[in-house]
Formats: structure tokens, C-alpha cells, sequence
């Protein structure tokens, strides 16, 4: 995670918790004035429009008077949704089963893409079965993770 991320981590997230929300994860994509601040949050029973929109405000509140981002930039607040993105070990864990979509970082055994069954975490290692072959991912080389959702 980089140092800017830690940095919106730690300011942003317990924000969220004490508006009664779980802040699942933050992505923070600097493209000049194109940038983009995304933050998750969960709660028991789904995240309403209405959710987003109180998180949204308060976020914003605490953004402009903490100024962290330098750069003009969109603030979103969202739902995991369907296709929930994976941040943390503890969230690998809670999914095991399921099928994910996962890239890396820098080529991990001569590829950076992923897409299988993930089985579970082995200490800081996320485990994913690829056909027949199981692969043992460094959590820190994982640039995005996410759920693919099944349609039983």
C-alpha cells in the first residue's frame, strides 16, 4: 500500500466507522485532474444511495479542512457491489470460495493476471487454484482483487 493511501487510510476510515459504517477499503487513482478518490463502505443488511451521500459529506468535510490531496480530484463514496473488491488478508479469508479476479502488481511466475477459485490465505499469502495448479500470491504484490459473482 502506498504511503498516500496509509495516509487517506488513517484519516478516512475512522470517519467512517463512527458514522456507523465499515470502510471496506479506499482506492485513490492520481491522473492529474482526472483523479479519483473512491471510498467503500459496508453495513449489515447493504449500502442505500442515502448511506453514500451522508458518508460523502462528512468525507468531504474532513478532506477539505485536512487538504491530503494535492491534486484536483472526484470523490466517490460507494458500495463493495457485486464484483467486491478485495483490500485486506482478513477479507481474502472471509471470501475463501469464491471465484476471484486478481492482477498484480509485477509479474508473479511470468504473468500478473489471475482468475480462479481463491482458497483461502496462508499468512500473508493469498491462495488462488488456476485450472489445476494453486498459486501462492503475496498480499503486497496484489494491485486489485475482486469477486466475480456467480448467478446461481
Amino acid at each position: 500500500m502506498s504511503s498516500k493511501l496509509e495516509e487517506l487510510q488513517a484519516l478516512l476510515a475512522p470517519v467512517v466507522v463512527a458514522l456507523g459504517y465499515e470502510c471496506w477499503g479506499i482506492e485513490f487513482s492520481a491522473q492529474g485532474r482526472h483523479s479519483m478518490l473512491r471510498v467503500y463502505i459496508d453495513k449489515e443488511g447493504g449500502v442505500l444511495v442515502d448511506d453514500c451521500a451522508i458518508v460523502s459529506r462528512q468525507i468531504s468535510g474532513v478532506l477539505d479542512v485536512e487538504d491530503p490531496i494535492s491534486v484536483e480530484y472526484t470523490l466517490e463514496v460507494s458500495s463493495p457491489g457485486m464484483e467486491r473488491p478485495l483490500f485486506t488478508i482478513d477479507q481474502f479469508a472471509k471470501f475463501a470460495g469464491e471465484q476471484v479476479k486478481i492482477k498484480l502488481r509485477s509479474p508473479f511466475e511470468g504473468r500478473r493476471n489471475f482468475q480462479g477459485l481463491l482458497r483461502g490465505v496462508e499468512e500473508q499469502d493469498v491462495v488462488v487454484q488456476v485450472d489445476d495448479h494453486e498459486f501462492l500470491l503475496p498480499i503486497d504484490m496484489i494491485d486489485k482483487a475482486n469477486i466475480i459473482p456467480s448467478f446461481d
